[in-house]
C-alpha cells in the first residue's frame, strides 16, 4: 500500500470519527449584521436586514425550554467561556446579547486608577475579538449596573464605559452597543443619552417601576432607544415590610401578573422607543429569598411566570398552567415567643383541577435584601419545625432562638409545575448566636460572612473555597494563592457582602472568647496576619471591635491560631474574619480551615 493510500485511509477514518461537527461548526459561520435604524415611526433593530424585536430572558436555565416557549433571545452578564452557549443558541434559533462585565466600585474597582481601567479595556478587546463573528451575537451588553445604586453620576465611570463602547464599535461595527443601568433615576439619562456617544442603546433593569420606564425616559429627554434588560416581580426594596424590616414577597401568581404588566406597559406601550426585553430570571437563584426572582424553582419546576411569558413570546399560553397560591395568613400575630406553635393558613388552586402536593419549610431570614445580584447561599431548612402540613395550611413550632424567620409553601401539580408563597415570622427576644459560630466549614456557600472584601494587589490573587487537596478536617479547605512578588493582598469576610461600613448588618457574638482557625503554608515561611473586624469609628456602620494578630509565619503543617477576644465588644461583627498575605519572589500559597468563634 502506497504512502498516499495510507494517508487517504487515515484521513477517511478521521473524518468518520469526527462526524458532522467537522463539516459544520456554528462558530465558522459568518456573523449576522445587526443594525439600529431610526425611522419616522421611531427606532428599530434590523438583523440580517429584517426587523427584529427582542423577546427574551436572562439566565442559564434550559435554552431548549426557552426556545420552545417562543422566545428569540437570551442575555448573559459576562462572557466567560461563552462558545457552548452561543453555539447552542444559534442551533435553536436564539440570539444572544453578550454581556461583558465591567467593574463595580462596591467590589473594589477604582475607575480613577488608570491601570485598572486599561486592563479592563484590554479584557473587553479580547472578548469582542473572540466572539464578534459568531452568528448568534445580537448586541454587546457593556456592563450591568456598574454606575451603582445612587445617582449614578460618577464621570470617571462613564468616561470608561464610553471608551469601552467606542473600542467595541471600532472592533465590530456590525453589532450595536448597549450599557445597562439600575433603573433611570439620578443622572443616568444624562450620561447615557447625552454624554456617551458610543453607546447606542440604553439597557434598563426595572422591577416594580418597569411600567413607568417609557414615560420617565420621554420626560427626561432620552434620545436613544431602550431594552428592558431585567423585569419581573416587584423587588424587595419596593415591597412593604414587617415591623422588623422583612419585606413581604409576592406569591408566584402575583409575580406572574407583574411580568405581564411590565411587558405590556414597559415594552409594548412604547413602540419606536422599546426594542424589546429580557425577563428575569430564566432559572433559580437566592436573592433576598430562594424564591423571589427565579422563574423556576431549584428543582426545575416551572412557575406561573413561565406561563405568562410563554403567552407573550408565542401568542399562546401553555395548555397546562402552574398552580396558584393565595397569600399565607396566620391565626393570630406573626410575632411569637420562643418555641411557640404558629398556625398558618393557605389556599392553592390548580387551573386544571388536578391533584396538588405541598412542601412546607421554615428557614432563618437572610436579612440581606439589597444584594445587587451578588451570589448568596440559601438559608438552611430548620428540620422538624413543621409539625403538621397540608394544602390548607401548616402547624409550625418556632425555634427557641430569637430572631426573624420565613415560612415557605411550595405547591406542585402532576406536571411538575409549582406555586410558591411565604410569610415572615418573628421569634421575640434578644437574638444571640449559638457558639461555636462558623466562619468557614467545608464551603463558602451557606456561611454567615462572604469573602467579598478584596484589598491590595487583588488581580494577582486566586481563592478556592472548596479545595479538596489539603484540609485539616471535613473534606475541603480554603486555598489562597498570591502571585505578585513583594506586594500584599487581603480578604475580608463581610456581612452583608461588600459592606465597607455603609450598610447595617453583622452578628452579635457576645460570649465568644476567641476566633480560632487552622492554617498552613505550601512550603513554610509564608507571612500572614489574621484579624476580626475592619471597619473603624469613621464609618457609618463600624465593627464593634477591631483586633489583629500580625507577624504570623506559617509552617508546612496545620497549626491552630487564635485572635483573642476576651473583653471585646462583639455586639456587631460585620467583618467576621480578615486575612492578609505578603508576597515574595515565588508565589505564596496559604490554606485555611475550621474558622470559627468559640467560647
Amino acid at each position: 500500500m502506497s504512502g498516499r493510500e495510507v494517508l487517504g485511509k487515515a484521513l477517511i477514518k478521521a473524518l468518520l470519527i469526527a462526524g458532522p461537527s467537522l463539516f459544520w461548526n456554528p462558530v465558522m459561520a459568518e456573523a449576522v449584521p445587526v443594525e439600529l435604524r431610526q425611522t419616522e415611526e421611531g427606532w428599530q433593530l434590523l438583523r440580517g436586514g429584517e426587523p427584529y424585536f427582542i423577546r427574551g430572558a436572562g439566565g442559564n436555565h434550559s435554552l431548549e425550554l426557552l426556545a420552545a416557549a417562543g422566545a428569540n433571545s437570551v442575555r448573559t452578564w459576562d462572557a466567560e467561556d461563552l462558545e457552548p452557549l452561543l453555539d447552542q443558541a444559534h442551533a435553536l434559533g436564539l440570539t444572544v446579547t453578550v454581556g461583558i462585565w465591567l467593574g463595580h466600585e462596591r467590589h473594589g474597582f477604582d475607575y480613577d486608577d488608570p491601570q485598572q481601567v486599561a486592563e479592563q479595556l484590554e479584557r473587553v478587546r479580547q472578548i469582542v475579538l473572540r466572539y464578534k463573528d459568531h452568528p448568534a451575537v445580537l448586541l454587546w451588553g457593556l456592563g450591568n449596573e456598574m454606575e451603582g445604586f445612587d445617582d449614578g453620576g460618577n464621570p470617571a465611570v462613564w468616561s470608561a464605559v464610553n471608551e469601552v463602547a467606542a473600542l467595541v464599535k471600532r472592533l465590530d461595527p456590525h453589532h450595536p452597543t448597549m450599557t445597562v443601568t439600575t433603573f433611570v433615576h439620578g443622572e443616568r439619562i444624562e450620561w447615557v443619552h447625552r454624554r456617551s456617544p458610543a453607546i447606542d442603546i440604553h439597557g434598563i433593569n426595572a422591577y416594580g417601576g418597569a411600567p413607568l420606564v417609557p414615560r420617565l425616559l420621554r420626560d427626561g429627554g432620552a434620545t436613544k432607544p431602550f431594552v428592558l434588560t431585567e423585569f419581573g416581580p416587584v423587588g424587595p426594596w419596593e415591597m412593604p415590610a414587617t415591623e422588623w424590616g422583612a419585606p413581604l414577597e409576592q406569591t408566584s401568581a402575583e409575580k406572574a401578573s407583574s411580568y405581564r404588566e411590565s411587558w405590556e406597559r414597559g415594552v409594548d406601550a412604547a413602540p419606536g422607543l422599546a426594542l424589546g426585553g429580557y425577563a428575569f430570571l430564566w432559572g433559580h437563584k437566592m436573592e433576598a429569598t430562594g424564591t423571589w426572582f427565579g422563574m423556576f424553582l431549584e428543582d426545575g419546576a416551572k412557575t406561573a411566570a413561565v406561563d405568562v411569558m410563554t403567552g407573550i413570546w408565542s401568542g399562546e399560553e401553555p395548555d397546562d398552567l402552574a398552580p396558584r397560591a393565595a397569600p399565607l395568613s396566620v391565626d393570630g400575630p406573626t410575632r411569637s415567643e420562643p418555641g411557640a406553635v404558629v398556625v398558618v393558613r393557605a389556599s392553592v388552586e390548580d387551573p386544571e383541577d388536578g391533584g396538588i402536593r405541598v412542601r412546607w419549610e421554615l428557614r432563618p431570614e437572610s436579612s440581606d435584601y439589597l444584594t445587587g445580584g451578588d451570589f448568596r447561599a440559601d438559608m438552611p431548612v430548620i428540620e422538624g419545625a413543621v409539625l403538621e402540613s397540608g394544602i390548607d395550611g401548616a402547624r409550625v413550632r418556632m425555634p427557641e432562638q430569637p430572631g426573624p424567620y420565613r415560612l415557605f409553601l411550595y405547591a406542585y401539580d402532576g406536571a411538575g409545575h409549582a406555586a410558591t408563597a411565604n410569610i415572615p415570622l418573628l421569634v421575640e427576644g434578644e437574638a444571640r448566636m449559638p457558639l461555636p459560630f462558623p466562619v468557614y466549614e467545608d464551603a463558602l456557600a451557606g456561611m454567615p460572612w462572604v469573602p467579598s472584601g478584596w484589598m491590595g494587589d487583588i488581580e494577582h490573587l486566586s481563592l478556592d473555597g472548596e479545595y479538596a487537596g489539603k484540609f485539616h478536617r471535613g473534606a475541603r479547605s480554603i486555598r489562597l494563592r498570591f502571585e505578585k512578588p513583594f506586594g500584599w493582598v487581603g480578604v475580608a469576610w463581610q456581612h452583608p457582602p461588600n459592606n465597607w461600613g455603609d450598610q447595617e448588618g453583622g452578628y452579635d457574638l457576645r460570649g465568644a472568647r476567641e476566633l480560632e482557625l487552622w492554617a498552613r503554608g505550601e512550603y513554610g515561611g509564608e507571612n500572614v496576619s489574621f484579624g476580626v473586624g475592619l471597619l473603624g469609628e469613621d464609618k457609618a456602620h463600624p465593627d464593634s471591635v477591631v483586633r489583629k494578630v500580625d507577624g504570623i509565619v506559617l509552617t508546612r503543617e496545620w497549626q491552630r491560631y487564635t485572635v483573642p477576644l476576651k473583653g471585646a465588644d462583639l455586639s456587631s461583627i460585620k467583618t467576621g474574619f480578615v486575612v492578609t498575605m505578603t508576597g515574595r519572589a515565588t508565589p505564596v500559597t496559604v490554606y485555611l480551615d475550621g474558622i470559627r468563634y468559640v467560647r
